[in-house]
């Protein structure tokens, strides 16, 4: 390992929109994560929800390997076989008819929203722009993005934003069926909120947005980025609430930690795109698609998805157990594998402490905002490992609750 290479080199050559630990990880297996300095850490974090099936899955890496003496990348010009077959896997398994790949959640949201657009302004009115989104909400970092997420605090600095977007109170379907119009063109939502604070949406919230999406002739997108792909214990949250969405966007686990991302819409919806009306370089690429084509098969399978459920009840009784003897939080939000812990208003804001506190501790664990603390742990985390991070997270958990 090359010695120069250290946390300090991050302040000297990186623009500073990010302020990573001191710790540099350099090497992962399954749930566990070693450092420069050799020290184990059990992964609670998995990446932000994307390492579905731990780091380094043997399978993953043999799929890589080959797929790495075939083919690397081609222009859009041409199509690839791994990009036809993931395709094809996701239209079996869901309401899709027609995919389109991306980069990243971002992206995918991106052409999800463009697409919407274009569909209206084609089969309905110019005039129908609006977009309804909802506040805590999370869809990227792109302008359009996040400006569609309703979370102010990423988005100034950059105005002026894109315009005609609507925010609403999440869970609120009054609220919506005051809003909407016929010059609604479509309203995006998460079935769970991520970066929000893990806030599940309400059935009868969904199957509302569904009605009046209906009645409006406006399209309902389902962001998925951070739920699909086994995380709710469903291949997708949408199949778990029965609410089948006009476009539905994923990303993270959809590669497991390649970069790859997905729009999923039916065959009518699709043709509202043309050749060039969107487009990316990368998009479809042969090594990302033969990953996650791997990947899906390894998620998309009953046992392992039981596994989730599962897994579930075990993180929420060890919260539990842990929070009757140290009382940090006043609510546990579990759902799936898509955790979060909210403090309690004496501790209010000291979310980033407890992670720090937790990675001294040796388990990583992920914020949702300064007062919720997210886990987002492996699909087919072990359990043995699943016991020990939570007793060092109890550690972290009382050294916040001590004041050290």
């Amino acid at each position: 390992m090359d010695s120069m290479i250290n946390r300090t080199m991050f302040d000297e050559v990186m623009v500073p929109n990010y302020a990573p630990s001191q710790m540099i990880p350099v090497r992962g297996a399954g749930s566990r994560v070693w450092d420069q300095a050799g020290k184990e850490y059990i992964d609670f974090a998995g990446g932000i929800a994307v390492n579905a099936l731990g780091h380094c899955h043997p399978e993953l890496v043999k799929t890589l390997q080959e797929q790495g003496q075939k083919l690397w990348h081609l222009s859009n010009v041409w199509t690839n076989e791994p990009a036809l077959k993931l395709a094809g896997q996701l239209c079996a398994a869901t309401f899709a008819e027609r995919v389109l790949f991306a980069n990243s959640g971002a992206e995918a949201n991106e052409a999800a929203l463009k697409l919407a657009r274009t569909h209206a302004k084609k089969h309905f009115s110019k005039d129908k722009t609006e977009i309804i989104a909802f506040e805590n909400s999370f869809h990227g970092r792109t302008l359009f993005t996040v400006s569609t997420g309703g979370q102010p605090k990423y988005t100034e600095g950059f105005e002026p934003l894109p315009g005609d977007i609507t925010h609403l109170p999440f869970n609120d379907l009054a609220a919506v069926e005051y809003q909407i119009s016929d010059k609604t063109c479509a309203v995006i939502v998460e079935p769970i909120l991520g970066e929000g604070g893990i806030i599940a949406a309400e059935p009868v919230f969904l199957e509302g947005l569904r009605a009046l999406c209906s009645k409006h002739n406006a399209l309902l997108i389902f962001d998925e980025i951070q739920t699909g792909m086994g995380r709710t214990g469903n291949l997708f949250a949408y199949q778990g609430y029965n609410v089948t969405p006009d476009i539905l966007t994923t990303a993270k686990a959809l590669g497991c930690g390649f970069p790859i991302g997905a729009m999923l819409t039916s065959h009518d919806i699709a043709t509202s795109f043309s050749v060039g009306s969107h487009g990316s370089t990368y998009a479809g690429n042969p090594l990302a698609c033969a990953v996650a084509s791997r990947a899906f098969e390894l998620i998309n399978d009953p046992t392992l998805l039981a596994g989730v459920a599962q897994r579930q009840q075990m993180f929420l009784s060890g919260l539990k157990q842990l929070n009757q003897k140290i009382g940090l939080f006043r609510d546990i939000r579990v759902e799936g594998l898509l955790i979060g812990c909210e403090l309690k208003e004496i501790w209010q804001g000291k979310a980033r402490e407890l992670l720090t506190h937790a990675q001294d501790q040796g388990v990583l664990v992920l914020t949702a905002g300064p007062n919720v603390l997210r886990l987002a742990p492996s699909l087919i985390i072990p359990y043995p490992e699943m016991k020990k991070g939570l007793q060092q997270l109890a550690q972290a958990m009382l050294a916040v609750k001590m004041g050290f």
